[in-house]
């Protein structure tokens, strides 16, 4: 399949301090440098913003990253994980009636978290987005926001320390197209494998012209990096360098430390390109490739591996004779490999711009700052 260069996004704002009477700031901006090589990003694609809230404090490690497609985007979703927390699955499924999701929620805060989801639509509701329901005097809005969350209770220091639903809402009003990637939003107390984990993004444009782009939220049992090379499994942007010998051995010595048990890798693949949910829901299934691509092992019984896909194009999706029928069939696919890859991309990304967390583990980019030095 034919590719172009990633959208190109310009640098996210210097990043936002919290302050000592709060314990979480809106983030916009990525944990690492903000000139770090480019894979583009899921707000790439036309009709996706990204809002995330980090908790980045003594006892608090951990945060919320909310997707948010206001004017409604067409979703579905792959479950793979043995041990998921999920909010609103069930509704994708292509045979139930609802076609348009509003936002989806990532977070931290393992089932605790879902209600996260409750200040999402609280704030999407004040704005007049979602569902319509009732007429007259009684008439409202729905908003529908799936949600898939992390495992990293007690990684700041105290399981009480959750998102709850201002994390929600404030991640909508701090939505915007510049992408923080690192340990920010869902991802600051992620750990992939045994290094910090963190948020990624990346996108593509193919030869249509369609846009696919993909965020994860890397918090894996499974192991990004190639324990022979030091090098991740899957190149990106940074076009990451062997590490010199002493790096390599710090590494190993803490690869072959255990991992945490309880672990998920989560995140949403997007296109502008209008899709059913059925279809949707394929693009999730073939996304879960990036996730084996990128980590190993994946789709563990300690993971809750999910990925939602969002569709936000205009435009009546689907054939309308046999030939038309095989020519959608061949972009879908274009469409689905695109996502595995970007998938893949966005969970190396958030490994790669992680840095290392006040109590947390250390991140590959402080254990081997020469693989990414140029």
């Amino acid at each position: 399949m034919s590719y172009r260069a990633p959208v190109a996004r310009s640098a996210p704002p210097s990043p936002s301090s919290s302050s000592s009477s709060s314990s979480s700031s809106s983030s916009s901006s990525s944990s690492s440098s903000s000139s770090a090589p480019s894979d583009g990003s899921i707000t790439d694609v036309p009709g996706v913003l990204v809002g995330q809230v980090t908790a980045r404090r003594r006892g608090w490690r951990t945060g919320t990253t909310v997707v948010l497609t206001s004017a409604g985007a067409v979703g579905g979703v792959d479950v793979r994980g043995g041990g998921p927390g999920t909010h609103e699955t069930d509704l994708l499924r292509p045979d139930n009636l609802v076609q348009h999701v509003h936002a989806v929620c990532l977070t931290g805060g393992s089932a605790y978290g879902l209600a996260t989801t409750t200040g999402v639509m609280d704030e999407l509701e004040r704005r007049g987005v979602g569902f319509p329901v009732g007429s007259g005097a009684t008439t409202g809005v729905v908003p529908i926001v799936p949600a898939a969350v992390i495992y990293d209770l007690g990684r700041g220091g105290a399981v009480a320390n959750r998102p709850t639903a201002d994390f929600g809402a404030r991640a909508v009003r701090a939505a915007r197209r510049a992408v923080a990637e690192g340990a920010v939003g869902a991802g600051t107390g992620a750990v992939a494998g045994t290094l910090q984990g963190g948020v990624g993004t990346a996108s593509t444009v193919l030869a249509n012209g369609v846009v696919v782009g993909a965020i994860a939220v890397v918090n894996s049992v499974g192991s990004l990096v190639d324990p022979a090379s030091g090098m991740p499994w899957t190149p990106t942007a940074h076009r990451v360098r062997r590490p010199p010998a002493d790096e390599r051995a710090a590494l190993a010595g803490r690869l072959e430390s255990a991992a945490s048990p309880l672990n998920t890798t989560i995140g949403v693949v997007a296109t502008s390109m209008p899709l059913t949910k059925a279809e949707c829901q394929r693009v999730a299934s073939v996304a879960h490739d990036g996730i084996a691509r990128a980590i190993r092992p994946a789709h563990t019984l300690f993971d809750g591996d999910t990925v939602f896909a969002l569709s936000t194009g205009v435009g009546a999706p689907g054939p309308v004779d046999a030939s038309a029928a095989r020519a959608r069939a061949t972009e879908l696919n274009a469409v689905a490999e695109a996502g595995a890859r970007c998938f893949a991309i966005a969970c190396t990304r958030a490994l790669l711009e992680a840095e290392s967390v006040p109590g947390g583990p250390p991140s590959y980019r402080d254990l081997c700052p020469g693989a990414l030095r140029h």
